[in-house]
């Protein structure tokens, strides 16, 4: 079987690889723009068309895709399908299929900015895995403690930061010998964890607060309180705002990217979980406890809502791959 051949829920396909050119810039120029959803509690992945606001088509999954990453030569996204333990593969320009992996409870995912590694959080089985990027091949495994969830690596790609959601705890990793750092609490539930300017911000999901931690030590630094349920972090493009999804209290909170103060406070019900930034400067949320996706006008204040699957989780536009600042401010989130 070939990377090429359709998926099913019943098909092992064998992994592609992952190289390193970029070929997918030309034809996501020509393709009409795409949002890819990943509907964590409907075992699919919606596929938007972003101009007309349509659900193309629903792809399967085995059971529970939660968010994605995107190869060094930007040809295959890659979607974590945590308790059916694949990476599946489709093509971020068009949505088509490509096959998937067997991973052990790939929960969230990112490449290193080198492009060298792949670090896995493994939620459900409490471990971090570290795979050699190119071939899908395990470099190493640690096991730090309780739900590993979301990371954000150093500007270097030496380091790596994943937040502990069961160990109420940040951890940080050297990539050049494979060892732990560091792990240091840092409050109830954390979840999204980004590298901004030198700190690194934790959004503390068991509460309504981002902390600041010093990536040399792990101190907390300082808090932020944003809204009940701070989830995840997403530096606009041009990184002037860091917005903040507060999943269950139902908003944004938008902190000025430079003293990181909160500058303004959005409503958005439906429990905001991940988001993208769109070239007109709209966002494409999933909207996890309403089954949709709001596409919200930051210049109006007007939000429209698109049906897709249940629980949508993460979300990919395919413009990302054409709107370089854009991209690199979702690395870097």
């Amino acid at each position: 079987m070939t990377d090429s051949a359709p998926l099913s829920r019943r098909t092992l396909l064998a992994v592609p690889t992952l190289g390193l050119a970029l070929p997918a810039i030309a034809r996501a120029a020509a393709a009409p723009p795409l949002c890819i959803v990943m509907n964590s509690g409907g075992a699919t992945v919606s596929e938007i068309d972003m101009a007309t606001r349509r659900v193309l088509r629903t792809v399967p999954t085995f059971r529970e895709p939660s968010h994605w990453a995107l190869s060094p030569d930007h040809r295959k996204l890659l979607i974590a399908d945590a308790s059916g333990n694949a990476i599946f593969f489709l093509d971020p320009t068009t949505g088509a299929e490509l096959g998937h992996k067997l991973i052990p409870d790939p929960y969230q995912l990112w490449f290193s900015p080198d492009g060298q590694y792949l670090t896995v959080n493994c939620l459900r089985l409490n471990h971090v895995d570290v795979y050699q990027a190119d071939t899908l091949t395990l470099a190493k495994r640690f096991r730090p403690g309780s739900m590993p969830s979301h990371l954000s690596y150093a500007p270097d790609s030496r380091t790596v930061f994943n937040s502990l959601q069961g160990s109420d705890a940040l951890t940080s990793f050297d990539l050049a010998t494979m060892t732990e750092r560091w792990r240091v609490p840092v409050g109830k539930t954390p979840a999204g964890v980004m590298w901004h300017d030198g700190v690194v911000l934790v959004a503390i999901m068991g509460r309504d607060y981002v902390v600041v931690v010093d990536p040399k030590d792990g101190k907390v630094m300082r808090r932020i309180v944003t809204d009940r349920g701070a989830h995840n972090l997403f530096l606009t493009p041009d990184r002037k705002h860091i917005y903040v999804t507060n999943r269950v209290a139902g908003s944004l909170s938008v902190l000025d990217a430079r003293t990181l103060d909160v500058v303004k406070h959005i409503p958005m019900p439906g429990g905001p979980d991940d988001l993208c930034f769109a070239p007109d400067g709209r966002l494409w949320i999933a909207l996890r406890f309403a089954s949709r996706v709001g596409v919200y006008d930051p210049a109006t204040g007007h939000t429209e809502r698109i049906p897709v699957g249940r629980s949508p989780h993460g979300i990919f536009i395919s413009t990302l791959l054409t709107d370089r600042p854009a991209f690199s401010a979702m690395r870097l989130a």
